[in-house]
């Protein structure tokens, strides 16, 4: 059978996979030891299946393929952070982003090839959006990651956080199917809360998540709870505005129980003065929250320009002052161009 007629193994299910062994003559639960290799070993080769029969591994290798990603190129730097060009079976190419502290090690994770949106301060946006990721692709980005973590610094990986390339809710089906198969027993085994979507903020999927009854931790790129100003920002917000946001968090927080974090950037001239600090901490009071003000990283000589350390005290005092958690979070990996908002793909994207 010809590469490009075989199926991608871990497309299949179990129930598939003892389909497929049932069909050819073979124990049923063959596919539970393939399984285990695939996605709890994160194996992606059938030869390394060591508990298989070199016949099983060969019918194997005749019917399917493990399109697993490559690491294309590996930045590091002078924070520690490691900055992954990921190269995917088509030759597309998306970035991840390791990122280590004192406490924890974070992946951060591209669940698309480019970016739908528009946002102006973001580099990934400047990307057309080629395609979704498939659920196998993100969690291959997580397990690059984790053998990094390990080989690296001699520690686990603590963390993800969908931060990277893309907007994971408009790739909904493929993001949660990614984080069943990290979170499951059947997987990698990382506790949900130890996940953390962020999104730009899509009423209707927020709705969605809070009635599938997700567990992992919500957090939302804010940036103005003014609409003029956030529109400016973010050109979603004309269609969502923060009203219908504020409505889908409620709902959120009504099923889920579960506090939002809101990821907010202070630019000069723009969110910089009191009325917008003031904004936000009413809409911090919609539903228990947090805000991470974020350090802007410059993507090019345009409007946009870090706040002054006064407005960003300004916020903080306003924020403490009515009784909501805010922390300023510095920037890592600015020098390998893997901070927020940074992630461009400077490799050539094929087409």
């Amino acid at each position: 059978m010809d590469s490009s007629t075989k199926r991608d193994v871990r497309k299949l299910t179990l129930e598939q996979l003892e389909e497929f062994f049932i069909e050819k003559g073979d124990k049923k639960f063959r596919a539970k030891q393939v399984y285990e290799w695939l996605w709890q070993k994160s194996l992606k080769n059938f030869d390394d299946m060591s508990n298989i029969s070199k016949e099983t591994r060969e019918m194997l290798k005749a019917n399917f393929i493990i399109n697993h990603i490559r690491v294309d190129e590996m930045q590091h730097s002078s924070d520690g952070t490691i900055k992954n060009a990921v190269k995917l079976f088509d030759d597309k190419i998306v970035e991840s982003v390791l990122i280590p502290t004192s406490k924890r090690i974070t992946a951060c994770v591209s669940s698309q090839v480019g970016c739908s949106l528009d946002c102006n301060f973001c580099a990934t946006a400047r990307l057309k959006r080629m395609r979704n990721l498939n659920p196998d692709e993100i969690y291959d980005q997580v397990v690059a990651i984790k053998e990094e973590a390990e080989t690296y610094f001699n520690r686990p990986l603590t963390n993800i956080v969908f931060m990277g390339m893309g907007e994971p809710l408009l790739n909904y089906s493929n993001v949660m199917e990614a984080i069943n198969k990290i979170t499951s027993p059947e997987g990698l085994g990382m506790a949900p809360r130890r996940i953390t979507l962020s999104t730009v903020g899509i009423p209707k999927m927020i709705r969605k998540m809070a009635d599938d009854g997700v567990r992992f931790n919500l957090a939302v790129s804010l940036h103005s709870a003014i609409n003029e100003t956030r529109s400016r920002l973010m050109p979603i917000n004309e269609v969502n505005p923060i009203e219908d946001l504020a409505e889908s968090l409620k709902y959120w927080y009504q099923h889920t129980k579960s506090p939002v974090t809101y990821e907010y950037v202070i630019w000069e001239g723009i969110n910089d003065d009191e009325i917008h600090a003031k904004a936000l901490s009413k809409f911090c009071k919609i539903i228990p929250s947090k805000v991470n003000i974020i350090q802007y990283n410059p993507i090019d000589e345009g409007e946009f320009r870090q706040a002054s350390k006064e407005a960003v005290d300004m916020y903080v005092r306003i924020l403490e002052g009515n009784g909501i958690i805010a922390k300023v979070r510095k920037s890592r990996g600015q020098d390998i161009d893997a901070a927020c908002g940074q992630l461009a793909n400077k490799n050539e994207l094929t087409a």
